[in-house]
């Protein structure tokens, strides 16, 4: 989706699509919630009426197709999240990863800003607070623990950023939303940075000084120093190319 507009115009279409789809259902699930392509849904009308309204969604148009996925042993991914039915009939929530997923992050001893380090540790705190339920927050505080240590980052590091991360949730909960008078502050600019360590740094405190942000990016990059692998075609080389949709 090359235009900055496409992911709005698709949003706006599935919007209707989803309308038509649901209004003109035999029947209708009870709950439907859908993020961009990713739809969480409850069935309570039993597996033979689910498969047709799968067949009556794809019926809808020719080129929107939709692929299902049900629980298994009660537990269902959406997205990020791991949904687990519970006995009582509530839905419980954890922090879902694939099972190709390594746990490997940016490490400590990498040449990045210390705000880029920082930022892997208060995202992926900042994820489990707001995703774990009471069940699962002991054990995925546990396991970001020994993640993040394996990744090169001290223990107080880590504890400090769910410190910061735990209080800035509860200062969240407490604050009075800002009248209009005070929302109204001109965004500060920004400037980028290739980061060098011990140089950058002072440029970045000489513009913070002046209002303006500086982002902090890597100024060689690894691949920048490999070969290439592949050869490289030469311009002008005939071909024809076909890619099937």
């Amino acid at each position: 989706m090359g235009s900055p507009l496409s992911p709005v115009a698709a949003n706006l279409y599935m919007e209707r699509f989803e309308k038509t789809a649901l209004e003109s259902a035999k029947w209708k699930p009870k709950i439907w919630l859908r993020y961009v392509d990713d739809v969480w849904a409850v069935w309570p009308h039993g597996d033979s009426t689910l498969q047709q309204f799968l067949e009556h969604l794809n019926s809808i148009h020719r080129n929107i197709k939709f692929t299902m996925e049900i629980e298994s042993k009660k537990q269902l991914p959406f997205l990020d999240i791991l949904t687990t039915r519970k006995a009582d009939g509530s839905i419980g929530h954890a922090v879902y990863r694939k099972p190709t997923h390594t746990d490997r992050y940016l490490n400590s001893s990498s040449h990045h800003h210390p705000a880029q380090k920082y930022g892997i540790l208060n995202t992926l705190i900042n994820r489990a607070i707001h995703i774990s339920d009471r069940d699962s927050w002991k054990e995925e505080k546990h396991r970001l623990r020994i993640t993040l240590q394996q990744n090169g980052y001290s223990l107080y590091d880590i504890d400090k950023a769910f410190k910061k991360q735990l209080s800035r949730l509860n200062s969240l909960q407490d604050h009075t939303p800002p009248d209009e008078q005070t929302q109204q502050i001109e965004a500060p600019k920004r400037v980028f940075l290739p980061y060098v360590q011990g140089v950058t740094d002072k440029i970045g405190r000489i513009f913070k000084k002046h209002n303006i942000i500086p982002i902090f990016k890597p100024a060689t990059k690894i691949r920048n120093l490999l070969r290439p692998v592949k050869d490289i075609i030469p311009l002008g080389t005939p071909g024809v190319y076909e890619i099937p949709c």
